[in-house]
Order: C-alpha cells, then sequence, then structure tokens
C-alpha cells in the first residue's frame, strides 16, 4: 500500500514538474509593463489583424486593453506615434524607413509585423480607360491581364503633345502605392518624375511625364470623379468603389507588379519597444493570431471580417464594396470580376514576419526616385533594413504562441536558420529580379531611375 502511494506521489510529481516546464517555457516574456494602448489605422480593409485582434479578443488575452482610433491621413497618424499619443499603428511600410533615415519627419521608428501581402489597384478614370483600351489585347472580349502601363503611355503622349499634365494620386510619397504606380509607369516607359529633398523639392516631378500628387485613400473616388486626377493607386475598398460607382476602372493590382509583395506594418518608436518590451511581444502575439484566423481554411473568416470592417469605426463601406476583394476576388471593369484568391494575405507565405529584403526594397525606390539624394553602399541598405525591422522580436513572439499550443511551428519560418533574406524573386511585371542582399546591382537593372548619380 505504502509503495503504490510513493508510486503516485512520485508519478504527480513528475506531472506537475512537467507542466510547471511547459509553462516556464511560454512565461519569459512576463506581464506587460503597460496594459492599456492605443493603437491607430487609416480606414483600409489591411487594417484587419488590428480589427480582429480586438474583436476576437486577442488582445485582452495578451492582458491588454486596446483602444483603436481612425486617423485622418498617414501624416498624423505618423505624428500621433512620435509624440506618444499613439503607441502603436498600422503603417505604410516605408514610414519606418524614411522616419529613421530622416527623409521628412525625423524618428527612429521600427516594426516587429509585417501586416500583410498585395491589396492594392492602380484605377483610372472611364475617359482614360477607353483611350487606353484601344491599345489593350483583347482575348474572348475580355482585356488580357496584366494590362501594362505600356498601353497609358500613348494616352500620356497625347496629354504631352497638348501641353497638358496627366495628374496622378497616390496616398502618400513613401507609401508602397507611390512606388507600385512608379514602378508600373516606368516599366511602361513613363517617367513618374524624381525628388531632390537636398535642393528643398519634395515634389517628386522632376523630368516626369506623369505628375503624381498625395491624396488621402477614402478621398481618391470623388477626387477622381471630380476631374482633378486621371488615375491613381490606392488598397481597397477604394478601387472597388469606383467600379461600383461606375466612374473608374481598376486595370492592375499590385500583386501583378510584384507577386506577394509586402504592404502595412505595425510600426511603434524603438522608444516604446526598449521600455515595454513585454507589451511590444503581447501585441504581436495577438496580431499574429488575427493574420493566422483572417486566412485560415482558405479565408473562410473573410465574410465575417468583411462584416467587421464595414463597421463605421473601422472601414465603413459597404458590405459588398470590402467583399469585392476581400473574398477572394476582384472586379476591373464592371462585370469583369476575376478570381485573385491572393489579392489580400494576412499569414501564409510567411506574410507577418519582417523581412530585412522587403525593407530594402523599399530602400531601393526612395534611392531609384531620389528620395535618398547620394547612392549609398550595399552595408549602408542592410545596416538601415536592420535598424528598422525586427524579427527578433516577431520569433520571440512566435515561440511563445507554439509553446502556448496555438500555433505550429511550420506555420513560421524556421528560427534557428532564417537569415531575413527571401530568395531572388523574379516575379515583377518588367521580369527585372530582386535579390535583397545586392541593392546597388538591382538599381543598375532600371532604364528609368537612379543610379550613382546625384540630382
Amino acid at each position: 500500500m505504502f509503495r503504490r502511494s510513493l508510486f503516485r506521489v512520485l508519478i504527480a510529481s513528475v506531472f506537475l514538474t512537467s507542466i510547471t516546464t511547459l509553462f516556464s517555457a511560454h512565461a519569459e516574456i512576463g506581464e506587460p509593463e503597460k496594459d492599456e494602448l492605443t493603437f491607430g489605422f487609416i480606414k483600409l480593409t489591411d487594417m484587419a489583424p488590428i480589427a480582429i485582434a480586438y474583436e476576437n479578443g486577442y488582445f485582452e488575452d495578451e492582458g491588454l486593453y486596446v483602444t483603436i482610433e481612425a486617423q485622418a491621413n498617414w501624416k498624423v497618424l505618423l505624428d500621433g506615434v512620435i509624440d506618444g499619443k499613439l503607441d502603436g499603428a498600422h503603417m505604410l511600410a516605408g514610414q519606418p524607413l524614411a522616419a529613421t533615415i530622416g527623409f521628412g519627419t525625423k524618428a527612429h521608428i521600427v516594426t516587429p509585423f509585417s501586416m500583410d501581402l498585395n491589396g492594392n489597384g492602380i484605377t483610372v478614370s472611364n475617359e482614360i480607360w477607353k483611350k487606353m483600351k484601344a491599345h489593350v489585347p483583347m482575348e474572348d472580349g475580355k482585356p488580357v491581364h496584366p494590362i501594362k502601363a505600356d498601353y497609358l503611355k500613348p494616352v500620356v503622349d497625347e496629354f504631352k503633345q497638348k501641353g497638358e499634365p496627366f495628374k496622378m494620386g497616390m496616398v502618400f510619397p513613401v507609401s508602397t502605392h507611390n512606388y507600385e504606380l512608379r514602378y508600373w509607369l516606368a516599366a511602361g516607359g513613363i517617367h513618374p518624375g524624381y525628388y531632390a529633398p537636398h535642393k528643398g523639392d519634395t515634389a517628386g516631378t522632376i523630368d516626369a511625364d506623369a505628375l503624381l500628387s498625395v491624396t488621402p485613400p477614402p478621398q481618391m473616388p470623388s477626387t477622381l470623379e471630380a476631374g482633378t486626377i486621371y488615375g491613381y493607386c490606392v488598397g481597397e475598398p477604394w478601387n472597388q468603389q469606383a467600379v461600383f460607382k461606375g466612374i473608374g476602372v481598376p486595370v492592375i493590382t499590385d500583386y501583378e507588379i510584384w507577386k506577394n509583395n509586402p504592404e502595412k506594418v505595425f510600426g511603434m518608436t524603438k522608444e516604446f519597444t526598449e521600455k515595454y518590451p513585454n507589451t511590444t511581444v503581447r501585441v504581436v502575439k495577438a496580431l499574429i493570431r488575427a493574420a493566422k484566423w483572417l486566412d485560415e481554411n482558405d479565408n473562410a473568416n473573410r465574410p465575417a471580417a468583411v462584416k467587421i470592417l464595414a463597421q463605421s469605426n473601422y472601414v465603413g463601406a459597404d458590405y459588398e464594396v470590402i467583399a469585392n476583394s476581400m473574398t477572394g476576388t476582384f472586379e476591373y471593369e464592371k462585370g469583369d470580376k476575376r478570381a485573385v484568391p491572393d489579392f489580400n494575405v494576412f499569414f501564409r507565405y510567411n506574410a507577418t514576419y519582417p523581412y530585412y529584403s522587403d525593407a530594402i526594397w523599399y530602400l531601393t525606390q526612395m534611392r531609384r526616385w531620389g528620395q535618398i539624394s547620394e547612392p549609398k553602399s550595399d552595408e549602408w541598405y542592410v545596416e538601415t533594413a536592420k535598424d528598422v525591422y525586427k524579427p527578433g522580436i516577431y520569433a520571440t513572439a512566435a515561440k511563445e504562441l507554439i509553446a502556448e499550443g496555438l500555433m505550429k511551428a511550420d506555420e513560421f519560418p524556421n528560427f534557428a536558420t532564417e537569415t531575413g533574406f527571401k530568395p531572388e524573386q523574379t516575379e515583377f511585371i518588367d521580369n527585372i529580379s530582386f535579390d535583397g542582399s545586392k541593392p546597388n546591382a538591382y538599381l543598375k537593372k532600371f532604364d528609368i531611375g537612379l543610379k550613382d548619380e546625384t540630382l
């Protein structure tokens, strides 16, 4: 009897030791140093991970009590993070990089979490589309995709001959949209213009065939309708809104410009992440869970996500408009709806991991168009990427989720071998490949764009 009791005690002791070991494996981050937080966002569908982390209770699971506030524009949002009114925010991927290197507002912003892949489109007015369409190859009565800027070039040339500026909108000078629109235009032989901040020129229109200017995302359709611009590059739902209103035609998605390109990031000040490391990791844990929920079971949760995003406190567009792209389709010319299952990607393909090579691509585009005035060494690009993108914080959060049984190791990169650099990427509309470890060699491949020269 005594032996059986002793055996039970020993078994219980081993069980408790195992449980203690299990919990200690994911108890390293400790309690949040700051548990009441305010996050900012712009009314775009790719803010979804923040909304879902809030609505599904993932922030609360981490002991965080979060307030989410829409911001008027990207500058107001960035300023809010810098001055501490916001603890973090949905940001353009270029914002933390530009702020850290001092293009525009100078501040050290970092990102431990990439929010999504793809999600943008380029839309032109009905009048411009009618002119473009004459040059677009057709098959079975429908345009052949991808629709290149080559077919817009005769239209732009016509405007130039008449001495009229061809005006297009993008959402912010360091936005993905600016770089994607410039990339698409330049691939079609249309010069989108240079910046020269060292000369006080931040308009970005030097030598331009097409004049690009800033318009806040929700105002894009009305600005197009008013004739102030002839086209724009923006995130959803503002391309599909043009289709629903019958005022414009989305001609290409960013998925077709650069397959599975990185889009938004979650930005915080470096000071915040160092002062509140436990809080930072817990925020990332909640966002990772939200991203997985958005993509799991072949996007089965997207209709529920669209219903949430349609609320006025989030994106505030009609359910049908948001669903047109968020549920795996995209409508180009009215009635021409095509399957684009990866138009919005939030988790698969390691979408949430902050790759250094993603940061370097943005930096090369800043250099290509003159936002970085002088040539930089390859080492500078790598060091700057590492100053801003923080995969170490991400890995800590991911390992905690794995230890807690909420995620599986095979849902993440192999943290033991991951370098932060993706293999050379080849799926661009101009067939120019990108190797993040060789930024200067990459810049030299383009016919249009700065290389070693200074304007």
